[in-house]
């Protein structure tokens, strides 16, 4: 249990392993009072992590509309819209919508398509091979948005 604990601390899990670590240190396997309120906790904490990741990338995306003059920055805070905007900062056509869809061929169509957005600001296109790096992919939407 102790070496599971370090390897989910390690992983950036820590709350979320310590929250439901409660549950299975007790030897419950369902049900009991704490039950609902440490998942209720564990889904509060994702929740309020991915909401404060997407007001990052929307609002990154929507310095990276306004630095390049594309028209409509503000679709960078709609959940499909914002792939269109991507694609008019990057200049592709609005086809590539589509291969978004597709499951393999959207991660090398994000990529191509970062790599353009980081030309259009200026900046080498390596910046978006680097969104497939896991910590990393946090960093280069700010990069391409705040740096001069």
């Amino acid at each position: 249990m102790k070496a599971r604990l370090n390897r989910l601390s390690l992983c950036g899990f820590g709350a979320f392993a310590v929250l439901m670590s409660a549950g299975v240190a007790s030897g419950q396997s369902s049900g009991g009072p704490a039950q609902p309120l440490i998942a209720g906790a564990a889904l509060a904490y994702i929740l309020i992590c991915a909401l404060a990741a997407y007001i990052y990338v929307a609002l990154a995306l929507q310095t990276i509309a306004t630095k390049t003059m594309t028209a409509n920055a503000w679709l960078a805070w709609i959940p499909i819209a914002n792939v269109v905007l991507m694609l008019n900062v990057a200049k592709k056509p609005l086809w590539w919508f589509l291969l978004f869809l597709i499951p393999v061929v959207n991660i090398v169509v994000s990529i191509m398509v970062w790599m353009a957005v980081a030309e259009a600001r200026q900046k080498p296109n390596w910046w978006g091979i680097l969104t497939i790096v896991p910590v990393v992919n946090l960093v280069v939407p700010g990069y391409l948005a705040w740096s001069d």
